[in-house]
């Protein structure tokens, strides 16, 4: 057995017995259903900073995110801003779910939802939405460790079956200590996805030869590219455009990634944190103070600079060391990877860039090749094991306890939530195990089906004018829209009058266009005043606790103004400038700070977006606790209905 598999057994016997202590100890703290379901609402402060980093970047950020960056360039790296956009959502919506959860005792956004619109059709949609998000998206997670582990331990591990082995004790850690266990584990998973991330791009960047090298060779490769933009640069190294009017957005002229489509896109990586998973996190915490160091300094900094940086070099980096044969032939690139073809002509395609970059260090430092399989396994498990936990809770309370057993015991809970793991990972696995395309089709959908949920959570936290019509109405049309503008519409729907992202709008885009459009349209046709002052209810005790004082309130429109103006510069259509502003593509003499344009744009625009980030989280107060206690009603929701609140409870 060689060295590195030794190493990797070894790492990951450690990394196992990590979770299962704390997957032991969650279930001895785990006395009631909220104990289990939301860890009592008592994760402390730097456990939900770390773990909710690590549930919004996934074992994809590790793997799939350098890929794409080789295969697409810069264009695509522009993705790195969802270390932003990401928890940006949370700055807009996290700390009134978890005022809301505090005050009525939600455990669930199924619950809280319901409560708020007087409606179980809407508790109905969003345990769907949960678990089209959570099964596809965790089958995508499972099946990317197992191709890990057949890779890096050459075939010993057949992808299948490392895949079930592998998701063994992340089902007994998530089944037995619930989302207290998966929290502290996240904080082990959040550190060594992103020590994994900086190690492997050092490790492209000293094969390369440096810095000066690395950028030697992106201009060298982008004079013998033929993939060209419309203005006739290197897909590497601009954007195609502001939009093409093309049927498919994957046809366009250049790639795919205009800036509308970067801009649309960023809605779909927003549904990570709109996602009902995450409004379970916001009811989990014991106060909002971790919010806002979790969105601006772990997210938005940290994760960030990583992306910008160490994602960029290790994708632009692999083409330079033996992944592009092209390369090779002409003699840009070393053969430092040794894979004997072309890394798109192999079965992962770009998938398997990091492994391969992973396995640089096999023969020099088969630990270290050990160590980072680890991280990569940590990475894909972060993500995986929140959205097990979550949608088990879901389950359990808006079908188990709602529909079957009203008088469901604390104990009952617990036990049917824990064979709702079993249910919910089953599912993904047996998804994952036999139908591989099926997966691609319906992880595609994953986030797009995420963002759909904003609406419902502005009229909760912000517009009570939107109506439950409105809102349930709007919400169907943006699932619909979203499913016939993904693959999955064309190869199962058979609709061929347009093709996957038309007009190179991402399917979160259309999506949100026709669920908000129509949500605006008929909710003007159903206003009842005896639901507005249910409604007002709310929305008063919002005010009250969240509002901004008056010399706050004048700094609102600066607020609306930076916030725009990042969004159209950062990841929409003005981001196009960044082709040209900072130097020529063709001349590397004009690179003013000696690197192609489009990346120093998107340094400038990161720390700016840190920026902003801070703003609105500190600033304007939208992270940050509230100056008056919120006093709880009830501790769970399930007993709102035996005391005697003037708050209708849906039937």
């Amino acid at each position: 057995m060689a060295p590195k598999v030794i190493w990797l057994f070894v790492f990951v016997a450690l990394y196992w017995t990590y979770c299962i202590f704390w997957g032991i100890k969650g279930a001895r703290t785990a006395r009631t259903a909220s104990d289990y379901f939301i860890a009592g609402r008592k994760i402390p402060l730097w456990v939900f900073v770390l773990a909710a980093t690590a549930t919004s970047f996934s074992g994809w950020t590790f793997i799939g995110h350098p890929g794409l960056v080789y295969r697409d360039g810069f264009q695509y790296a522009f993705a790195s801003f969802y270390a932003i956009t990401i928890p940006f959502t949370g700055v807009i919506f996290l700390k009134r779910q978890w005022m809301l959860g505090k005050r009525f005792g939600y455990v669930t956004p199924g619950e809280m939802f319901a409560h708020y619109y007087q409606s179980n059709i809407i508790r109905l949609l969003v345990v769907i939405v949960a678990l089209v998000f959570s099964i596809p998206y965790l089958g995508v997670q499972l099946r990317a460790s197992g191709f890990l582990f057949n890779v890096l331990t050459d075939g010993l591990l057949g992808v299948e079956v490392g895949m079930w082995l592998l998701s063994i004790v992340v089902i007994l850690y998530v089944a037995m200590g619930g989302l207290r266990a998966v929290a502290y584990v996240d904080t082990m998973q959040c550190i060594l996805l992103a020590l994994g991330i900086v190690a492997i791009g050092l490790i492209t960047l000293q094969s390369v030869g440096g810095w000066h090298a690395l950028q030697e060779g992106i201009f060298k490769m982008t004079q013998v590219d033929t993939k060209l933009t419309p203005d006739g640069y290197s897909h590497y190294v601009a954007i195609p455009g502001v939009i093409q009017f093309v049927k498919s957005g994957p046809s366009a002229v250049g790639g795919a990634w205009t800036g509308i489509m970067i801009l649309t896109y960023m809605f779909a990586l927003m549904g990570i944190q709109s996602a009902p998973a995450f409004s379970m996190w916001a009811f989990s915490n014991k106060n909002p103070k971790p919010f806002a160091p979790q969105q601006v300094w772990a997210s938005s900094a940290g994760i960030g600079f990583i992306l910008i940086v160490f994602t960029a070099i290790q994708g632009m980096g692999g083409h330079l060391i033996g992944a592009d044969h092209k390369l090779l032939e002409l003699g840009i690139a070393k053969d430092v990877l040794n894979l004997h073809k072309d890394l798109m002509e192999m079965p992962g395609k770009q998938g398997m860039l990091v492994p391969a970059l992973i396995n640089i260090m096999a023969d020099t430092a088969p630990w270290l090749v050990g160590l980072l399989a680890v991280c990569a396994l940590a990475a894909m498990q972060s993500t995986g094991s929140a959205y097990m936990s979550t949608a088990a809770g879901m389950i359990t309370r808006d079908l188990y306890r709602f529909y079957l057993r009203p008088d469901a015991s604390h104990a009952e809970q617990k036990l049917f939530g824990r064979i709702a793991v079993l249910i919910v990972v089953g599912a993904a696995l047996i998804v994952a195990t036999t139908s591989k395309d099926a997966l691609v089709l319906l992880g595609g959908l994953a986030v797009a089906y995420g963002f759909q949920m904003w609406p419902a959570l502005i009229g909760i936290c912000y517009w009570p004018w939107l109506t439950r019509q409105g809102i349930v109405l709007g919400l169907i049309a943006g699932l619909i829209a979203v499913t016939c503008t993904e693959t999955i519409g064309q190869k199962w729907l058979g609709i061929k009058a347009w093709g996957r992202w038309p007009l190179t709008i991402h399917s979160a885009g259309w999506g949100i266009i026709f669920n908000l459009g129509i949500a605006i349209i008929v909710s003007a046709f159903t206003q009842d005043r005896k639901v507005q002052e249910h409604k007002a209810q709310f929305h008063h005790f919002l005010k009250e606790h969240a509002g901004l004082s008056p010399e706050k309130k004048r700094l609102v429109p600066l607020a609306w103004a930076i916030t725009l103006i990042w969004f159209f510069f950062a990841i929409g259509p003005g981001a196009v400038l960044s082709n040209t502003i900072f130097g020529n593509p063709k001349d590397m003499s004009t690179w003013i700070f000696g690197m192609p344009s489009i990346w120093a744009w998107q340094i400038i625009w990161w720390a700016l977006g840190v920026f902003m980030m801070w703003f609105l989280a500190y600033k304007m107060e939208m992270s940050t606790m509230p100056d008056k206690e919120i006093v709880a009603l009830v501790e769970d929701i399930a007993d709102l209905k035996k005391a005697r609140f003037d708050l209708d409870m849906p039937d």
